[in-house]
């Protein structure tokens, strides 16, 4: 039975490469980020919030950093963490606010489709 301190460590260990990776590739991937916008909503739209969430703390957190994101959308910072947090509970307009605010800052443009 392994200890929860090197539980933990052996998980960081793991995610730490692939979180580094997301990063790399959002801040220089223009079409990821947009992918990755565009799945953050439809997961909302799937009623899948928390994923949603965590790709939009993703996307933010990787590219244009929630200082500047506060900036642009008026929101304190450590409550757009808490937000974009799983446990996090945003409403609409402030979603709305951050989904605008990461279009504008990462020079993105999405367009709803019915399909």
């Amino acid at each position: 039975m392994s200890s929860k301190p090197a539980e933990i460590e052996r998980i960081r260990h793991i995610t730490e490469p692939a979180q580094e990776l997301l990063r790399r590739r959002l801040q220089i991937d223009p079409d990821f980020a947009g992918n990755v916008l565009a799945e953050a909503i439809e997961s909302m739209l799937r009623n899948e919030v928390v994923v949603a969430q965590l790709l939009l703390r993703d996307i933010a957190n990787c590219t244009i950093g929630f200082p500047a994101l506060a900036r642009e959308t008026g929101i304190m910072e450590k409550s757009l963490m808490r937000m974009l947090s799983a446990k996090g509970n945003p409403q609409a307009n402030n979603l709305f606010l951050i989904i605008d605010a990461l279009q504008r800052l990462n020079g993105l443009k999405l367009e709803v489709r019915a399909g």
